[in-house]
């Protein structure tokens, strides 16, 4: 304790309480002692006959009970609390000018009257209240919370004659139970028209049939908890506030959520992409699929618009359309299904309507008839088609009749009044239909380009074989000359070590060898000149070769067969560029309109009502 603090004699004599300190600048509650010590420090001073001078009730209550105004911003967390000027003795004869109060409910009722001074053999003196004293006065008489400071210091300065509402019992303030909100507009269904870009409003598409969210989408969250606040009696005993009522948000958390935490505050979060479903026990799950037994029409769903797998146990009616991914519909289908990838599965029939897919596959079980299947890139499965447009990757159906079909490869059973365009195409039994007639044409690519960069490869090389035969014409002409051929002739044998030279033969050798040097430097350039080009031919014959090859195995993939020819049936070939794209992916009216042309200046490979058909692209030689 530094050396102007000093501890107060309490005014019935003996040491102030350890919780209070008193100082020349005023009257303190120590930081670290406990609600209980001080308000047993404050019940030994007014027991003792004192008071606290200046008293600052607020900071005085706040101190004892926690409750009331916030403690000034100049006071909280220090160690050392002021709440009063000082401690004065509180003498008998002025106890006495202080009335008994009245509790009723609560409230405690005191009668503000003239106060005098009684004195033997005097008349009686005036007196006034004090504010202090007077809170010392109730503490003792059991009011020791919740006084009205600004009233009674009012009335009192006043001189006032009434009865006031001294003091005032705290109720205790109940909390709020934890709760959980949504943060997401996507949790419920919306069956009203969707909004367009442009402002509009589709009609035939509801705004939100199927919930679904992507992931990291918050769906819910927790708002915490407030416990309440502590009331008190006018004696100063706490009135607890009920305990509230606590939410765990992991037990609405089903598969594809999660709990997470964002800034203390709790939300349960999509996990992953999908749909949004809610169960008995109120757990909220996300999956990747929509099973919906309702069917597609305008009454029920309208139009679809879906970012994951859906299931449809009911029909698909006319003019309606179901767009998603690996979709499933076990009722007929009579609208439209498009996929951007997976499986379209339907169970039964497609009956004038669509199914188109991006990136995947189509099977249909039962019959599609005038309708349009379609694929970029997967395999189309039919058991029966009729009067149909379909293209993909594979095509592979049980029995089609009158329908237009492009692919790269087509398997039918049993085909009749078909036109089909592939690169492989297998069939079973093929013949017309009533008046409709049998057309199958094994797609050809166009070589053209291929022939002409070998034709440019083979020119090439043409060129530069005659420049290596010209180099080599003209090292013969020089090495035929008699100087030259004789010296070329003894430099070998001397090479060799058949002759040796003399001196003198040495001599002459090397003055030979000066003659005819010009002509050996000639020679030697025509010869690196001719391996030059000979290299050259070399690697542009190997160009040619590679494009052939390219070639041979492009037209290599054709081939068409029929094993049982039953009616007139026309086999010609149909010419494609492979440069752009795949041959069938073209629009549904393109696709029929190129296939039925009737003038076709292509000759026939096979036209008969009987046998059989095996043709295969065979390149030319």
């Amino acid at each position: 304790m530094s050396n102007d603090v000093q501890a107060a004699e309490a005014p019935a004599g003996g040491e102030l309480p350890s919780s209070l300190v008193q100082r020349a600048d005023g009257v303190y509650f120590r930081g670290d002692a406990t609600a209980a010590a001080s308000q047993a420090a404050v019940n030994h001073v007014f027991l003792g006959n004192g008071y606290f001078t200046g008293l600052d009730y607020a900071v005085f209550i706040r101190a004892l009970y926690n409750a009331g105004a916030e403690l000034p911003d100049n006071v909280k967390g220090k160690p050392l609390i002021r709440f009063a000027d000082g401690i004065a003795p509180f003498p008998p004869e002025r106890r006495e000018l202080y009335k008994s109060v009245k509790i009723i409910n609560g409230e405690a009722e005191y009668y503000f009257e003239p106060v005098f001074f009684f004195a033997p053999d005097m008349p009686p003196q005036p007196a006034r209240l004090i504010f202090e004293e007077f809170v010392a006065d109730m503490w003792v008489k059991g009011i020791r919370f919740g006084i009205d400071a600004p009233a009674v210091r009012a009335t009192i300065a006043a001189g006032r004659v009434t009865r006031l509402i001294a003091a005032r019992r705290l109720a205790a303030t109940p909390g709020r139970d934890a709760a959980i909100v949504e943060v997401s507009q996507s949790l419920h269904r919306s069956n009203a028209p969707r909004e367009m870009a442009n402002g509009r409003f589709d009609l035939n598409t509801f705004q939100n049939r199927f919930p679904q969210v992507p992931p990291h989408v918050k769906l819910l969250r927790k708002v915490p908890m407030v416990a309440g606040i502590r009331g008190y009696e006018l004696s100063g005993i706490p009135l607890e506030a009920p305990q509230p009522r606590d939410i765990d948000l992991a037990s609405v958390a089903g598969p594809g959520t999660l709990v997470e935490t964002v800034n203390g505050v709790e939300f349960l979060v999509s996990a992953v992409e999908g749909f949004i479903s809610v169960d008995g026990s109120k757990k909220i799950s996300i999956g990747p699929k929509i099973i919906s037994r309702e069917g597609v029409s305008v009454r029920t769903t309208g139009n679809l618009q879906l970012t994951g797998e859906y299931e449809e146990f009911g029909e698909v009616q006319e003019q309606r359309s179901v767009d998603g991914g690996s979709i499933t519909i076990h009722g007929d289908v009579y609208g439209n299904i498009n996929s951007r990838g997976g499986v379209i599965n339907l169970q039964r029939n497609l009956m004038g309507g669509a199914a188109t897919n991006v990136d995947g596959h189509i099977n249909v079980k039962g019959v599609a008839s005038n309708a349009v299947l379609q694929t970029k890139q997967g395999d189309v499965v039919l058991g029966r088609a009729e009067s149909c447009i379909i293209s993909g990757t594979r095509v592979v159906i049980g029995e089609a009749s009158n329908c237009e079909i492009m692919a790269d490869e087509v398997v039918i059973k049993n085909a009749s009044g078909c036109a089909i365009a592939a690169r492989r195409i297998e069939i079973g039994s093929a013949g017309p239909r009533k008046q409709i007639e049998m057309l199958l044409f094994p797609m050809v690519p166009d070589t053209a380009k291929y022939d002409k960069a070998i034709a440019e490869y083979e020119e090439k090389a043409a060129r530069h074989g005659a420049v290596a035969a010209r180099h080599k014409a003209d090292i013969d002409a020089i090495t035929n000359e008699p100087d030259v051929r004789n010296y070329l002739t003894l430099a070998t044998r001397v090479r060799k070590q058949e002759v040796v030279l003399t001196p003198e033969q040495l001599a002459l050798f090397q003055k030979m060898a000066v003659q005819v040097g010009p002509a050996l430097r000639s020679v030697g350039k025509l010869s690196l000149s001719a391996k030059e080009a000979q290299g050259l031919q070399a690697q542009t014959r190997e160009q040619a070769a590679a494009v052939l090859r390219q070639k041979e195995a492009l037209l290599g993939e054709g081939r068409c067969v029929v094993k049982l020819v039953e009616g007139e049936t026309v086999v010609r070939t149909m010419l494609y560029n492979p440069d752009h794209g795949a041959a069938y992916d073209l629009a549904p009216r393109e696709i029929k309109s190129r296939l039925r042309a009737t003038a076709s200046r292509v000759a026939a490979i096979f036209s008969g009502s009987s046998g059989s058909v095996d043709w295969r692209a065979v390149p030319a030689q």
